[in-house]
C-alpha cells in the first residue's frame, strides 16, 4: 500500500539524495580528479578521453535537474548509461565499496535509485515535474 500523503516526500527524499550524489560526484571529478586526470582515467579503462567533460557536465548538470525536480524523472532515466557505465568499469572489483577501485555495489545501487526515481516521480517541491501518461504509452505501443 502506498500512503498517498507522504509519498511526495518520499520521492522528494530520494530525489534529493541522488541528485547531491551526482553533483558531488561531478565535484570529486572537477577538484579532486580533475577534468584531465578523469580523461587519463578512462584512455586506462578503455574509452576515449574526450567522454570525461561529458560526463562531468551530465552528473552535474542532471543533478541539479534532479536536485531542482527541473524534469528530474526524465534526468534520471537519461543517466542511467552514465550509472550503468561506472557499475560496468567496477564490476571486475568486486562487490565491496572498500574494495581496491571500488566494487560494484554503490553504482548499482544508484543505477537502481535512478530507475526508482524515473517510475515514481519528483514528489513534492519539484520545479517541473514530468508526468507520464498511461494513454500515451498505450497509443504508442
Amino acid at each position: 500500500m502506498i500512503d498517498n500523503r507522504l509519498a511526495p516526500y518520499g520521492a522528494l527524499g530520494l530525489r534529493v539524495a541522488l541528485g547531491l550524489m551526482f553533483i558531488a560526484h561531478a565535484y570529486l571529478k572537477l577538484a579532486v580528479f580533475t577534468p584531465a586526470g578523469f580523461a587519463g582515467f578512462l584512455g586506462q579503462i578503455g574509452l576515449p578521453g574526450f567522454l570525461a567533460w561529458p560526463i562531468i557536465l551530465a552528473e552535474l548538470l542532471g543533478g541539479v535537474a534532479i536536485l531542482t525536480g527541473f524534469y528530474g524523472r526524465l534526468v534520471s532515466l537519461a543517466l542511467l548509461p552514465v550509472l550503468l557505465g561506472a557499475l560496468m568499469v567496477h564490476a571486475p572489483n568486486g562487490w565491496l565499496f572498500t574494495a581496491a577501485n571500488g566494487g560494484w555495489e554503490y553504482p548499482a545501487f544508484l543505477a537502481l535509485t535512478a530507475l526508482a526515481h524515473g517510475l515514481i516521480g519528483d514528489g513534492a517541491l519539484a520545479l517541473r515535474p514530468v508526468q507520464f501518461s498511461p494513454r500515451a504509452a498505450v497509443a504508442t505501443a
